[in-house]
């Protein structure tokens, strides 16, 4: 029996969030959705999942309380997470490793498949 893994999707846009949703579901990923960080710190505490896809900018407290907080607990620091944001070019790579960010997603630019792909990647 194969394994599906489970994706947490952190983002404030509720058509986007679904956009991701179908796609990852359809290549064969369990979802959950979360539209702030702090509903995200819910899920996880009930449902770790194996990756995180998390917007930078959201309502409430922003992408970085959630990246603080999963690297305070030895158990969720490891959770691969995969950046998808607006502010792409403006991050750089060495401000955001420590946080187990894995890749960064251009909302500008991306194709409804790079998240897959990158959930793909970073699965590896």
């Amino acid at each position: 029996m194969t394994k599906v893994h489970s994706i947490l999707i952190v983002e404030d846009d509720d058509w986007l969030a679904e956009q991701h949703g179908r796609t990852l579901r359809a290549a064969g990923y369990s979802v959950d959705f979360a539209p702030h960080a702090l509903a995200a710190m819910d899920s996880v505490d009930s449902r770790q999942p194996d990756v995180i896809v998390l917007d930078l900018l959201l309502a409430g407290p922003n992408a970085f309380t959630l990246l603080h907080e999963l690297q305070s607990h030895t158990d969720l620091a490891g959770i691969p997470v995969i950046l998808c944001t607006n502010s792409a070019d403006q991050i750089a790579s060495e401000d955001i490793e420590a946080y187990g960010v894995r890749q960064v997603l251009d909302k500008a630019t991306m194709h409804p498949d790079d998240v897959v792909a990158a959930v793909r990647k970073v699965l590896l």
